[in-house]
C-alpha cells in the first residue's frame, strides 16, 4: 500500500500553485506529495491564437515572485498598465492607473497553458510525484487520514487530502459536502479579440444593462474578451458569423481600440456563485473552484484561489503537527475566511449592482463610478481590491 503525507487531486493551476508553494519545506521535512491529474500536460508550450487566458493580480505576481517563477512566467504575461470602467449610455466613467498606484502594472493577463508549462517545469520531482493521466474515483476516510481509490483500480493513502478538482467537483459531492448555488441567470462568452489600435496595456471593463463586458490586453496586440449576456441571448452570440459578431460587439464596446477585426473561436460558460458549505475536515481541504466559484468580471476567482493556496502551505509549514492536524487545517480556513469574505462580497455585489436594469441602480452605480474617479480614498479601496490587495495592510 502507498502511502503519501500529501495528495492533491487535480494538478490544474492550482493544485500546481500549492505545490510548488509547499516543495522546499516538504523537502525539508521529507513529505512526499503527490499530484492527481487526469490530463497529462504538454511536452512544449504551443501558441494559439484562441488560448485561454487568466488575469493575474498585482498580489499574484508577488506569491510568484516569492516562489521564484515570476520570471519564466513574465515572458508571456502582458502587463495591464491601466483600467478604464464605464457604464454604456451614461456620462460617467473611473480610470485606474499602475502608475498612480506605485507599482509596475495593475495585474498581468498570462495564457493558461504558458502559466501551467511554467508552473509544472517549476516542480522538483524529487518531491512531487505525478499519477497523470489519472483520476480518483473514489475518496474515503481514515483514522489519521484518507484513502483514494484511482480510475486503473490501484489504491494510494495520504495524510491530507486536497480537494482541487474544479467547482463541478464529483468528489465533493461524493463526501456530502454541499455547496450554496447562486445562478446568475447568465453566460459568459470567452473569445480573443484583435483590434485595429495597439491597447497599449489598457483593460476595459464597460457595463450595459444587458450585462457586463472586460476586454483584457494580451499578447502580439490581441485582448481576451469577457461577455456576459442572458443564456438565450448569449447562445445567439456564440452562433453569429464573424461580421455579424464583431458588428454586435462594435456597437457595444465602441472604438476606444478602433476597429475590431477579428474573433477566435467562441465559448459559453454558463454563470453562478458556488461556494462549499465546508472547507476542511479532519485530513481534508477544498481548495480552489471546487471551494469557491465566482463571476469572471472582476478577474478575483484564481487570484482568491492562489492566495487560499499560499496560505495553506504557509499553515502546514509553519506547524509541527501531521499535515491533515484538524486544529492546522481549521486555523488555515480562520485566516482565509475575511479575504474570501471580502473578495466574493466585493465580485458579487458588482455583478449585481452592475447587472442591474433598475432606473434607480443604474443612477447610483453611474454616480458610483463619478465618485470613484473624483475620491482618492474611494479610488485607492476599488485599485487595491482589484490588485487582490484588499485585506493585506502590509503590502
Amino acid at each position: 500500500m502507498n502511502r503519501v503525507n500529501l495528495a492533491i487531486i487535480g494538478g490544474g493551476l492550482v493544485g500546481a500553485s500549492l505545490a510548488l508553494a509547499l516543495q522546499a519545506g516538504a523537502k525539508a521535512r521529507g513529505w512526499k506529495i503527490v499530484l492527481i491529474e487526469p490530463f497529462a500536460p504538454g511536452d512544449s508550450f504551443q501558441p494559439s491564437y484562441d488560448a485561454r487566458s487568466s488575469a493575474l493580480s498585482f498580489g499574484a505576481r508577488q506569491i510568484y515572485q516569492r516562489l521564484g517563477l515570476w520570471q519564466s512566467i513574465s515572458r508571456r504575461a502582458e502587463p495591464i498598465k491601466q483600467i478604464h470602467v464605464s457604464d454604456r449610455g451614461r456620462f460617467s466613467t473611473a480610470r485606474l492607473s499602475a502608475m498612480e498606484e506605485g507599482v509596475p502594472a495593475l495585474g498581468y493577463v498570462v495564457e493558461n497553458a504558458w502559466l501551467g508549462q511554467c508552473l509544472w517545469q517549476g516542480l522538483d520531482k524529487d518531491v512531487i510525484s505525478w499519477r497523470c493521466p489519472a483520476e480518483v474515483t473514489r475518496l474515503e476516510p481514515l483514522q489519521g487520514g484518507y484513502r483514494l481509490t484511482l480510475n486503473d483500480e490501484t489504491t494510494l493513502e495520504c495524510d491530507l487530502a486536497v480537494l482541487a478538482d474544479g467547482g463541478r467537483s464529483g468528489l465533493r459531492e461524493q463526501l456530502g459536502i454541499g455547496v450554496k448555488h447562486r445562478p446568475y441567470n447568465q453566460s459568459a462568452l470567452i473569445a480573443n479579440i484583435t483590434p485595429s489600435e495597439a491597447h497599449n496595456g489598457m483593460a476595459f471593463e464597460r457595463f450595459t444593462d444587458d450585462g457586463p463586458m472586460a476586454l483584457l490586453p494580451l499578447p502580439e496586440n490581441r485582448c481576451a474578451l469577457i461577455w456576459t449576456r442572458q443564456g438565450m441571448d448569449a447562445q445567439r452570440l456564440a452562433e453569429l458569423d464573424e461580421r455579424a459578431f464583431l458588428s454586435e460587439l462594435q456597437g457595444v464596446f465602441g472604438y476606444r481600440l478602433g476597429t475590431l477585426k477579428q474573433v477566435g473561436a467562441r465559448h459559453l460558460y454558463p454563470l453562478s456563485l458556488v461556494e462549499a458549505e465546508e472547507q476542511v475536515r479532519p485530513h481534508l481541504v477544498v481548495l480552489g473552484n471546487a471551494a469557491h466559484s465566482l463571476h469572471p468580471i472582476a478577474g478575483q476567482g484564481f487570484n482568491l484561489s492562489l492566495r487560499d493556496a499560499q496560505a495553506l502551505a504557509d499553515a502546514l509549514l509553519a506547524s509541527e503537527r501531521t499535515p491533515g492536524d484538524f486544529s492546522v487545517l481549521q486555523a488555515y480556513r480562520e485566516r482565509q475566511r475575511l479575504d474570501q469574505d471580502l473578495t466574493v462580497g466585493f465580485s458579487d455585489q458588482v455583478t449585481r449592482l452592475f447587472g442591474s436594469k433598475l432606473p434607480l441602480l443604474s443612477v447610483g452605480r453611474n454616480l458610483g463610478l463619478l465618485g470613484l474617479d473624483l475620491l482618492p480614498p474611494a479610488k485607492r479601496w476599488f485599485a487595491r481590491q482589484a490588485m487582490g490587495l484588499g485585506t493585506r495592510p502590509d503590502a
